[in-house]
């Protein structure tokens, strides 16, 4: 099936664009060298060891408390900094096997339980939300600390329309919100241990479910659901955009069909005039520090993610 719009063209990464991205931070150094200039993998690990010591990634290590938590004694009652920081530490790419990693994800594996009212499990093990127990295993997953017991609540969740919700049973229709942290989660588990026939057919109806909607719209009404999702944000915590859905599909490997082609034109239709793409709409959650500017300016971290979605979009057809 033909994914070709005419309305609107996918540009080819500037040598002026690349060039700026790979003056950044290591964090998404090596994955531009990964993704766009498709350089040999043993520079792309070697530019990728560099985060545990250097940048982002060593000044967000350097954060976390002897007792495995980031934010503080506050968080220390709901860990909700602590878990969107492991996320940020899996999208910055931190290796997993490194010393660093290691240290860091064993004090949260060793000094950290849910409290009571909130299940009462180590943290791994997940506790009662959807969306957040989404988080807990992509990063538990990708860190080595894959939980079983975390997959099989989930996929017991998992509602008729193909997605999750975290009112449920208050509410039986899916959320994008915690439909894509569970997607994410899911795909990092299978990743990490190998695909499973239960694993797999949870994840393409949830796809489905994304598809079916043209990645934001209602399926009663045909309406936008979210404007907000069609502005692009990083990091993306919770939040569902756009951008955040399509990069994972690539990241899934599914091809691309006419359902992704208006959500891929919103993306494409935001290069500026330099070939950068801006950040957007900047969430309130704590990450500790600002990894770019203002909303309106340029943004490393969209821009990446919008030229590999738009490499995806124009290849897999």
């Amino acid at each position: 099936m033909t994914t070709k719009n005419p309305e609107w063209q996918i540009p080819k990464p500037k040598k002026s664009v690349l060039e700026w991205l790979l003056d950044g931070d290591p964090a998404f150094r090596w994955q531009v060298m990964r993704d766009l200039t498709k350089d040999p993998d043993d520079c792309v690990a070697a530019e990728r060891s560099r985060i545990a010591s250097e940048g982002w990634g060593a000044r967000v290590l350097g954060l976390q408390s002897s007792g495995g938590n980031w934010g503080g004694d506050a968080d220390a009652r709901n860990w909700l900094c602590t878990s969107y920081t492991l996320l940020l530490l899996k999208d910055l790419g931190l290796d997993p096997s490194g010393e660093e990693a290691r240290r860091s994800i064993g004090l949260v594996r060793d000094h950290i339980t849910w409290p009571q009212q909130m299940g009462g499990q180590p943290y791994f093990d997940g506790e009662t939300e959807p969306c957040v127990n989404g988080w807990i295993l992509g990063v538990g997953a990708y860190f080595g600390e894959a939980s079983d017991r975390l997959v099989d609540r989930l996929l017991g969740e998992q509602l008729e329309d193909g997605g999750w919700n975290c009112d449920t049973p208050q509410s039986r229709r899916s959320s994008f919100h915690s439909t894509i942290c569970i997607l994410e989660g899911l795909l990092e588990y299978e990743k990490a241990k190998g695909e499973t026939a239960a694993v797999t057919e949870a994840r393409v109806r949830a796809q489905e479910y994304l598809l079916e909607r043209r990645m934001l719209r209602s399926l009663s009404s045909g309406e936008v659901i979210d404007p907000n999702w069609t502005r692009l944000s990083f990091p993306t915590t919770w939040h569902y955009d756009v951008l955040r859905g399509l990069d994972y599909l690539r990241s899934a490997g599914v091809e691309p069909d006419e359902r992704v082609t208006e959500a891929v034109g919103l993306v494409a239709e935001k290069q500026d005039q330099n070939g950068k793409w801006p950040l957007e709409n900047s969430h309130p959650d704590r990450v500790h520090f600002d990894m770019e500017g203002v909303e309106g300016e340029p943004s490393r971290w969209n821009t990446l993610r919008a030229l590999r979605v738009l490499d995806w979009y124009s290849t897999r057809h």
